[in-house]
């Protein structure tokens, strides 16, 4: 399956997201070990670049938003499952050149290729309800 270059940017952002929520690691510190051990050459770099410095700047943010559509505490949300909510609530609200259903898609599939099982779903809603209220003209 060929994706995109910015869907393969979502997937290494997914992946550099998960690792700094897990670790004590420095984004940037991150970054440039994937840079140095993975082929990226199919990965919009700018882009991967952009959203996991975006979404660790405005984590705290982002994380308030967030917790007012999740059924569950913040913290309680697997790794993986913030790392996908992190990237589509901040394309959702910072990048309104791309459609809200496409910003959604991409989350909801990368929560069907790495997630728990069913997080899609949990994913979806809570994605909606954000873009619900950060784009009320487009939804």
């Amino acid at each position: 399956m060929s994706f995109s270059k910015k869907t393969a940017a979502r997937r290494t952002a997914l992946q550099a997201l998960y690792q700094w929520l897990m670790t004590d690691a420095g984004i940037s510190d991150i970054e440039n070990q994937f840079k140095d051990s993975q082929d990226l050459s199919r990965v919009d770099i700018d882009y991967f670049h952009e959203l996991i410095s975006q979404a660790t700047a405005q984590f705290e943010p982002l994380k308030e938003m967030l917790s007012d559509d999740v059924d569950r505490p913040f913290d309680e949300i697997t790794p993986v499952e913030k790392a996908i909510l992190l990237i589509g609530s901040y394309e959702l609200v910072n990048k309104i050149e791309m459609p809200g259903r496409v910003v959604i898609n991409e989350s909801v599939n990368a929560a069907k290729k790495f997630g728990a099982d069913q997080s899609h779903r949990m994913i979806n809603g809570v994605l909606d309800r954000i873009a619900k209220r950060v784009r009320p003209n487009e939804f």
